[in-house]
């Protein structure tokens, strides 16, 4: 860390939001020099953080040019659904048997909230209760490899829920299929919890089909 700037953590999860949230659009090109001067560090950490976040593919870093925000195209996103929709029903059905007593009532309580949002005024809380969710889900699978994996899928996937905003008319998205999850954990029922976070993602692939096609 410099001695009067941000960690490189620090200036990682905060490129990472920016990205995410859409604060930085697909295509930006980030400036190495306004950013070290922005977070008071050198150029070095911010080259480190560059590149951490082209490993998880939220930039590209192209010789010559520059660091550029991952523009969001469909086979990528194709790409990206093909693995999702195995790996999260996966963590889904794993954690079936792992959850706890506290994390159920916090997974009841995201979605009754859920329920009473209206998507004009609360789609930005929404998409992070769904994060939320899938992140008590994904830990519960108590698997290490799998929940690395999904921490940085969840990454793309939380940018094209605030990439799509506009064609979200209801909650029903959210709601539908995880009160489905819910009741597959209180019967403690595998391959109901599976199914139904297989339908989540095919519900949210088809909003994502009228959005980019």
């Amino acid at each position: 860390m410099d001695k009067t700037g941000r960690t490189k953590e620090e200036i990682f999860n905060i490129l990472k939001d920016r990205i995410v949230t859409l604060k930085y659009e697909p295509g930006k090109i980030l400036n190495e020099i306004e950013l070290s001067e922005e977070f008071g560090v050198s150029r070095t950490p911010i080259r480190t953080v560059f590149q951490q976040l082209e490993a998880i593919k939220l930039v590209d870093i192209v010789p010559r040019y520059g660091v550029q925000v991952a523009t969001l195209d469909f086979l990528n996103i194709k790409s990206l659904f093909e693995v999702t929709k195995v790996l999260d029903p996966l963590a889904t059905r794993l954690a079936v048997s792992k959850l706890t007593d506290n994390d159920r009532e916090r997974l009841k309580e995201i979605v009754s909230t859920l329920e009473t949002y209206d998507t004009t005024k609360d789609y930005q809380e929404a998409i992070l209760l769904d994060e939320e969710f899938h992140k008590i889900v994904t830990k519960s699978c108590a698997n290490p490899w799998l929940i690395d994996i999904l921490s940085d899928l969840h990454c793309q996937t939380e940018r094209l829920w605030h990439y799509c905003d506009i064609y979200f008319s209801d909650m029903e998205i959210f709601t539908r299929t995880f009160r489905k999850i819910l009741e597959a954990f209180e019967k403690r029922d595998e391959e109901m919890a599976e199914k139904y976070a297989r339908e989540h993602i095919e519900d949210f692939v088809e909003k994502i089909k009228s959005a980019l096609l």
